[in-house]
């Protein structure tokens, strides 16, 4: 099973604190194609794993960007996947290369959910002039994303 778990402190109270702890796993099978974490190519703004599997190559489920923009996916388990739904770490890879907020991302991801397999998606951007923003949206869930208070 993927899961992430973080906590989101935009304002901590002690001095050196983290505003962000975050922890993934990614659940796949070991003989799937996959690049380590390092910044992508001749594009040394993005640091993230990639998929390097036919068809899916170049997605990614972990990133973030020199421009404080972090992306995090999750499979969500379905007994039948489609098999001919676009391939889900686009997502990330297409959030991290955009020029969109967070928010108004998602919003447009919910509007193509429907074209993908299960997946729950956070999408933040960190140290904007709006403070930190995190975002969650779920494909099999609630229609809109929503924006993700401390805690």
């Amino acid at each position: 099973m993927c899961i992430i778990f973080f906590k989101f402190d935009p304002r901590p109270v002690s001095k050196n604190a983290y505003r962000l702890i975050l922890a993934a796993n990614r659940d796949e099978f070991y003989n799937r194609p996959s690049k380590l974490a390092d910044f992508w190519g001749n594009n040394s703004e993005i640091l993230s794993g990639l998929d390097m599997e036919e068809g899916k190559a170049g997605g990614t489920w972990l990133g973030i960007s020199t421009r404080g923009k972090l992306g995090a996916l999750t499979n969500y388990l379905q007994p039948r996947q489609e098999p001919d739904a676009r391939g889900r770490g686009e997502l990330v890879s297409h959030f991290l290369t955009s020029d969109m907020d967070s928010l108004s991302y998602l919003k447009k991801v919910s509007t193509e959910g429907h074209l993908y397999n299960g997946f729950n998606i956070i999408a933040a951007d960190l140290s904007t002039s709006k403070g930190d923003v995190v975002c969650y949206y779920g494909n099999r869930g609630e229609p809109e994303p929503i924006v993700l208070t401390p805690g």
